[in-house]
């Protein structure tokens, strides 16, 4: 079963052809690689909200982080709240000045802000109410300074995240309603 090089080449010769197309779905995102700058976006109400969060969030797990906050599980579900909530809104900030909300349009962005927000506004007012229940001179006097200051401002996150869920809602049945 040994082949001639004249065998090799006429087999080659008949070979398939294997021809592949991109999918549509593919298809419909933006080929350009420059990505657009919304400078207005920090202007708005929900832009201005949205930074608020990013910077008071930020304070309200780095308040708790500089404590012993481990040895108490309370302090562990604010933690988680704050950390997965501010890494969020990192994310979506980034998504909207860059407006690549506008290159994934089958991405139902209202709805997707609306879940967003709303959950946002949910959990982090179960963990302010937690967060400040479990402050007490007696548990740790150490950290009682920290954990107050991290309790009010997670209640003032959570203000900020109840006036983006509102936004968010406006945006959202101003949609459906089209």
């Amino acid at each position: 079963s040994h082949c001639s090089e004249q065998d090799w080449k006429e087999r080659r010769a008949r070979s398939p052809t294997v021809t592949t197309t991109a999918s549509s779905f593919t298809a419909t995102f933006s080929t350009s690689s420059t990505l657009a700058y919304d400078r207005e976006f920090l202007r708005t109400l929900p832009g201005i909200l949205m930074v608020a969060e990013i910077v008071l969030g930020l304070l309200v797990w780095t308040l708790i982080a500089g404590t012993e906050y481990f040895m108490y599980p309370v302090f562990g579900w604010v933690m988680f709240v704050a950390v997965f909530y501010w890494v969020l809104t990192l994310f979506f900030l980034i998504i909207y000045m860059t407006m690549t909300y506008t290159r994934i349009p089958q991405v139902p962005w209202t709805t997707v802000g609306l879940c967003f927000n709303g959950s946002a506004f949910l959990l982090y007012f179960i963990a302010a109410i937690v967060d400040a229940s479990a402050v007490t001179k007696g548990l740790d006097s150490h950290n009682y300074n920290s954990w107050a200051a991290s309790s009010f401002f997670a209640f003032v996150v959570t203000s900020c995240y109840g006036g983006n869920a509102y936004f968010s809602f406006v945006s959202w049945r101003s949609r459906t309603l089209q």
